[in-house]
């Protein structure tokens, strides 16, 4: 069975991801490496929680559809989750003692009374 890794490049459909894979091609004539990628749609399976930008492992399997065929059978590399960049956001705020608003300080910037 055939095993690649990519990057999710859609998680827009049900249960199904689109995978862009890219690999290295050596030239004939120009003695040249260039870059050559393609898209595989890959059934999600037990996966749920995949999102675009996220590194995956695909494995060949019988053909699930017109255009799928294959599976995903790992998650090499998760992307930070939206809530996650908020929340480490709030943790360094707290760790650096900075004000919770940012208004504050643009109402002091614009005030030419306060000191």
């Amino acid at each position: 069975m055939r095993t690649k890794q990519g990057v999710i490049t859609s998680a827009k459909m049900q249960r199904t991801v689109t995978v862009t894979v890219h690999r290295n091609v050596f030239h004939a004539l120009y003695k040249k490496r260039f870059r050559r990628s393609k898209n595989f749609l890959a059934d999600t399976g037990t996966f749920t929680d995949l999102a675009s930008g996220d590194l995956v492992e695909i494995t060949e399997c019988r053909p699930l559809s017109k255009l799928k065929r294959f599976c995903v059978t790992g998650v090499v590399k998760r992307v930070p989750r939206v809530s996650e960049i908020a929340e480490d956001a709030s943790v360094e705020g707290v760790m650096r003692h900075r004000k919770k608003s940012s208004v504050d300080e643009a109402s002091k910037v614009s005030d030419p009374t306060a000191k």
